[in-house]
């Protein structure tokens, strides 16, 4: 089964758990399971663009983005961007 990782800034909205079993057919199913999935999707439905997906370490754009079935998926990282100035 996937596991989910979430970063620290999203872990205060699920009682500080980083660590989620994947629930769903694909990678979108699963994130929209979490209990921080309206931090993660914005109105339309799409992930943040403030946020990366990765799937087993490569851009989830690259292996089908939300769609991508979780079958021999171990993990899916969400990195939250940081900006400055």
């Amino acid at each position: 089964m996937a596991e989910i990782i979430i970063p620290s800034v999203l872990a205060g909205q699920a009682n500080g758990q980083r660590r989620f079993d994947a629930k769903g057919e694909t990678v979108g199913e699963a994130l929209r399971a979490l209990p921080v999935a309206d931090l993660i999707f914005d109105a339309r439905g799409e992930w943040s663009r403030h946020l990366n997906v990765y799937i087993d370490g490569e851009d989830a754009r690259e292996r089908g983005g939300l769609e991508c079935p979780l079958t021999g998926i171990r993990e899916v990282t969400i990195i939250a961007m940081l900006a400055g100035g």
